[in-house]
C-alpha cells in the first residue's frame, strides 16, 4: 500500500490545493459558499425527487404500493425548487434546525450529565451540554451571523486538511526517490 500512495502523491497535492482553494473562498467569500452550498442541495433534493418518482412509476407497473414513492418524489422536487426559489430562506431555516438540534441534545444531554456520578464524567457531559444549549441559542438570536460563523468553520477545516494532504503529499514524493535510489530496477 505504501508503494502505491508514494507512486500517487501528487494525488494528494491536487486534493490539498483544491481544498485550501475552497477554504480561502469560504472564509472571504461566505455569501459565495452558503448559496453554493444551497445549489447544491437544491441539485440533490430535485434529483432525489425524480428517482423517487421513477421508483413510483415502475412500482405501479408491477402493481406494487407506489402511493407514497411518488409523494416523496415530489417533495424532493418541491424542496429542490423552493430552495433556488428562496436560498435566503433555505440559509435560515438550515440554520433554525441546528439550532433546535443543539438546543434539544443539549437540553438530553444536560439532563444525563445529571443522572452520571462526578467521578465518571458528569461536568465535563455538562459542559458539552451547556455549549450546545448556547450554541442553539446564539444561532436563534443572530441566524445569518451563524450562517457566516458555519461557513468561516468549513473553510478553516479545508485549509487545514488541503494542507496536511500538502504535507503528506510532500513526505510521500520524498520517500518515492529515496526508495527507488535504495532499490534500482
Amino acid at each position: 500500500m505504501y508503494a502505491t500512495l508514494a507512486r500517487n502523491w501528487w494525488a494528494f497535492i491536487i486534493r490539498g490545493v483544491l481544498a485550501i482553494l475552497f477554504g480561502l473562498i469560504a472564509l472571504f467569500a461566505p455569501g459565495v459558499t452558503m448559496l453554493s452550498l444551497v445549489i447544491v442541495f437544491a441539485a440533490y433534493a430535485a434529483t432525489d425527487g425524480v428517482f423517487a418518482i421513477v421508483s413510483a412509476i415502475r412500482a405501479a407497473k408491477e402493481g406494487e404500493r407506489w402511493g407514497w414513492l411518488a409523494l416523496e418524489g415530489v417533495a424532493g422536487i418541491a424542496a429542490g425548487a423552493a430552495a433556488i426559489l428562496w436560498p435566503g430562506l433555505t440559509v435560515a431555516l438550515f440554520i433554525a434546525l441546528l439550532a433546535v438540534w443543539a438546543l434539544i441534545t443539549g437540553g438530553f444531554l444536560l439532563a444525563a450529565a445529571f443522572r452520571l456520578d462526578a467521578n465518571h464524567g458528569r461536568w465535563w457531559l455538562a459542559l458539552g451540554a451547556v455549549a450546545s444549549i448556547v450554541y442553539g441559542a446564539l444561532l436563534l438570536l443572530a441566524p445569518m451571523i451563524g450562517a457566516l460563523v458555519l461557513t468561516w468553520w468549513i473553510g478553516a477545516y479545508a485549509i487545514v486538511f488541503g494542507i496536511a494532504m500538502v504535507a503528506a503529499a510532500l513526505r510521500l514524493r520524498a520517500r518515492l526517490g529515496t526508495a527507488a535510489a535504495s532499490h534500482p530496477a
